[in-house]
């Protein structure tokens, strides 16, 4: 009892530290070696620095009993192992066509049912360009369209804005549609999800984002958006992508009303397609917030439960090359103490705007920073910006020049 009552100190004294930026984390040896954290997590902790693939069953225990610093260690270990300090970003801008949606989740203060549609809003092919020329002469690299499932804007719509971005301005990357928009427009369309998605690459895009995924468990899955796409089919329509050379994210909707065992399973599922495929650039946990929506009575995460969840995913999930946090979902400051959990992904500078996630209350409500001050957020973590482009290429390097 004693050995556990002195971990239980440590797990409190990393807690009291987590909002230091200088919050510095001991030795994975340390780990391994000190007897007054439980053999179960030394062992993992063995098992992480032996290259070896932790199992659900170890994951889960990471949740129960690991401390913030002894989370934060091993995390930490396999983010620098990987990449040191190192810490990706890219120029991007996003597009949302419409807020107008068939489906009714839970969770969702974005979109308004195509019954109310007159409260939302619905772009033309010619508003959606003038936001692409917006950035004429502007170092941009990708943009990411995303919205909500409105019946009328449909596969061959979206065909011809592809087609004319990509005549317009062939460099931009685009990367557009979850899982649930493209479900819709080849069911509407009456294609099969391989033809469909060809349709699309043909007509210019080349990757796709991670939305959608939300929570695989069916249980949950039928409390908070029982009407969509299920874990099968957004798993299907990812692995379809994969097998036609396109790359896409992967995401995880956390901190409502599923189980560590749900979330657990969640990553599980990815990490076993991704073991097929190879087509997932990174995982973005995503942080459920409850601001104006039928889930509005369920408390949001603490922010233990956030550096938990990004550093499991990040020794749990040991073939994701990259591990995201969405820093205009879990805000700046927040996302810049995760760069200490595992993560080694910031987005990007996220330009013009992302309503999905400030209708629903997010940290940031102008989710858009210039190249510099993300870098500058990078910085004072003590790491290195790396500019990529969508599949993570790297464009450039920006040490600190120290005056």
């Amino acid at each position: 009892m004693e050995a556990i009552d002195k971990y239980y100190q440590f797990t409190a004294d990393c807690t009291i530290l987590l909002h230091s930026q200088f919050f510095t984390m001991t030795s994975v040896d340390s780990l391994i070696n000190n007897i007054d954290i439980p053999h179960e997590l030394r062992a993992i902790a063995r098992k992480v620095t032996d290259k070896e693939r932790i199992s659900t069953d170890e994951a889960l225990l990471l949740y129960e009993l690991g401390s913030p610093g002894y989370l934060g260690t091993l995390a930490n270990y396999v983010r620098e192992e990987k990449y040191g300090d190192h810490t990706f970003f890219n120029r991007n801008f996003h597009i949302e066509p419409t807020n107008v949606c068939v489906f009714s989740c839970a969770f969702c203060a974005y979109s308004k049912l195509y019954k109310h549609r007159e409260e939302g809003w619905e772009m033309s092919i010619e508003q959606m360009m003038h936001i692409v020329k917006k950035y004429d002469g502007v170092p941009v690299t990708e943009v990411h369209i995303v919205g909500g499932v409105h019946p009328k804007l449909d596969l061959d719509f979206f065909c011809d804005l592809l087609r004319q971005i990509k005549a317009y301005r062939p460099e931009l990357h685009l990367k557009g549609f979850t899982a649930v928009e493209l479900d819709y427009m080849f069911r509407k369309a009456k294609l099969t999800r391989q033809k469909g998605m060809q349709q699309l690459k043909d007509a210019g895009l080349q990757s796709l984002p991670g939305g959608g995924a939300e929570i695989f468990a069916p249980a949950i899955r039928k409390q908070i958006c029982e009407d969509k796409i299920d874990g099968a089919g957004w798993l299907d329509i990812h692995r379809t992508a994969h097998e036609l050379g396109m790359h896409s994210n992967a995401t995880m909707l956390y901190g409502h009303i599923e189980s560590y065992a749900d979330r657990i399973d969640h990553m599980n599922q990815l990490r076993t397609m991704q073991d097929e495929t190879k087509g997932f650039n990174c995982f973005i946990p995503l942080k459920f917030r409850n601001q104006d929506n039928d889930m509005s009575h369920i408390a949001e995460s603490t922010l233990t439960e956030d550096i938990k969840t990004y550093a499991i995913a990040r020794i749990f999930m040991d073939n994701f090359a990259h591990l995201k946090a969405y820093w205009p979902m879990l805000g700046r400051n927040n996302a810049q103490l995760m760069l200490n959990f595992g993560v080694d992904d910031l987005d990007g500078t996220i330009d013009d705007s992302t309503k999905i996630y400030s209708m629903a209350g997010s940290e940031e409500q102008t989710p858009a920073m210039s190249t510099e001050q993300i870098c500058e957020l990078i910085y004072d973590a003590g790491r290195i910006p790396v500019e990529r482009d969508t599949v993570y290429n790297e464009l450039k390097v920006y040490e600190k020049v120290l005056m």
